[in-house]
């Protein structure tokens, strides 16, 4: 972390009760040439990665439901989201996490996944990366019934629905989640499932 804008870092912590939030105040050189303090709250929650499960010869995708209290906090009516399979790092691997993942939430066994990027989901406040990933399923990879881990209180609803379905739910409002909307797009824009 180097930058020749920024000087005289303190971080002050706030609160460590499930992830980390730090007060950060900071010198920044303005395009004027003055310094200037400024005070942020950086929130670590640590790095993740997200995968949209599809079949092509299907036209389908896999996402999931679940309660989001965040959500519920700010006006979602009952809490629920319908996202893309998604988790945080496991040791810093995103390849390996998302493959965990996926077998935890929805139950399918995969071995090939693609990286397609990776972005800074809330730069204003979190400094969580997010690695997105596509991976192809077939019906014989499903091993379980997924819904998530016991031991981290999820539950989850394993959705499989046709491509088009998720496209419009996107235009009506079901699919508010911001990173399964990006990965719909990108499989509509890069033509995946074609449809």
């Amino acid at each position: 972390m180097k930058s020749r804008n920024i000087r005289n870092i303190s971080r002050e912590l706030l609160s460590d009760n499930w992830y980390t939030l730090e007060k950060v105040t900071f010198e920044y050189l303005r395009d004027d040439g003055e310094w200037e303090t400024q005070v942020r709250e950086a929130y670590d929650r640590g790095n993740g990665a997200v995968i949209l499960l599809y079949n092509a010869q299907k036209g389908k995708v896999v996402l999931t439901r679940q309660f989001r209290m965040p959500t519920y906090l700010n006006g979602n009516e009952d809490g629920m989201m319908i996202e893309a399979c998604a988790g945080l790092l496991e040791k810093g691997n995103a390849e390996e996490t998302i493959k965990m993942e996926v077998e935890e939430e929805t139950g399918y066994k995969i071995d090939k996944v693609k990286k397609i990027f990776e972005s800074y989901m809330s730069p204003g406040s979190v400094t969580e990366i997010l690695y997105f990933f596509i991976g192809q399923y077939t019906d014989a990879m499903k091993v379980s019934e997924g819904g998530g881990a016991e031991d981290e209180t999820e539950n989850i609803e394993v959705l499989e629905m046709d491509f088009d379905k998720a496209l419009r739910m996107v235009e009506t409002g079901e699919i508010k989640d911001a990173k399964t909307i990006m990965l719909l797009q990108y499989a509509q824009i890069h033509n995946l499932l074609n449809t």
